[in-house]
């Protein structure tokens, strides 16, 4: 039987993982340190090398599946090979997780009309182009632009937008735990472990090398936003908290954060809404320029 020492990803493993998504590179939220070592706990995530391709597993009690491996093309055949017979040896039907169009169009070449892909809506990412997100320029965005200006309006001298910094960390540290007592964290497993995801990125900010941008009212963080680029030309927002009293707040942190730390970038991808209603009249709203589509892969019923 196949044994491979899957672990969980741990801050000494950054440089490795990094490496593969360096050289590997794709515009999904995922395929970033940060994503994986943040979230690992919650998913049962663990990795291993593999036939020179990083590949992850997630676990739970129905089984588990696996990333779409990391590396040069014939050396993710062979991994998809050996990940095969890994499940088929267990008696677990082989499934790939996170599979994007092109990387399902690599499987079809592979093996013709071997596998099926069922694509998610859910988590499909939302990808912006920096300039827009920056000027909201055109007649899609006006009213963007007029919650900006109300923002403005309001709080006419009284506002500044801030790099994230070693001087301002512990503050919105401090504005995170308000964030969460208010919105009620503690009854919603969901919310709750994205709330442990925020603190434990902000806690390891510098580690992690991260990007972040507060927005201030008053001298008081009413929001902020923490990133990080995720290959040439694309930036990935994985983190953005906001007051709800503070009317305009989400949409400025938005512009501001687009305008201070993101213009390197051609696109800026803003992940997924994970079917809640709400997130996705949000993300819609901003017109998004496409999508990275995520899906499922399993053996076609014979």
């Amino acid at each position: 039987m196949l044994e491979y020492d899957f672990k969980r990803p741990q801050l000494e493993d950054k440089e490795i993982i990094s490496h593969y998504f360096k050289h590997h590179t794709s515009r999904s939220c995922e395929r970033t340190f940060v994503n994986v070592f943040l979230w690992a706990r919650f998913y049962g995530v663990t990795y291993a090398i593999i036939e020179n391709t990083l590949v992850f597993k997630s676990e739970n009690e129905d089984g588990f599946a696996f990333a779409y491996p990391a590396g040069e093309a014939a050396d993710v055949k062979k991994a998809l090979d050996v990940l095969c017979q890994y499940s088929e040896e267990r008696g677990v039907p082989f499934r790939l997780y996170n599979v994007t169009p092109d990387n399902f169009e690599q499987i079809e070449a592979w093996y013709p009309d071997r596998f099926q892909v069922e694509y998610n809506e859910d988590l499909a990412d939302y990808v912006y182009e920096s300039e827009k997100l920056c000027t909201l320029a055109g007649k899609k965005l006006h009213g963007k632009r007029n919650h900006i200006n109300k923002f403005k309006s309001l709080y006419e001298g009284r506002w500044n937008y801030e790099t994230m910094s070693d001087d301002n960390l512990e503050e919105c540290f401090q504005m995170a735990l308000k964030w969460r007592n208010l919105n009620g964290c503690n009854d919603d497993p969901e919310k709750n472990s994205e709330m442990c995801v925020t603190l434990n990125s902000l806690r390891l900010f510098k580690e992690l090398e991260l990007t972040g941008g507060i927005l201030r009212v008053d001298g008081q963080i009413v929001a902020f936003t923490i990133g990080e680029p995720i290959c040439s030309d694309t930036f990935v927002v994985h983190i953005e908290k906001a007051f709800p009293d503070v009317q305009g707040a989400y949409t400025m942190i938005n512009q501001q954060f687009v305008e201070h730390e993101c213009m390197d970038y051609k696109y800026v991808n803003r992940e997924e809404d994970t079917g809640d209603e709400g997130l996705r009249k949000a993300k819609r709203s901003y017109r998004p320029v496409f999508m990275v589509e995520k899906g499922v892969v399993k053996e076609k019923q014979s």
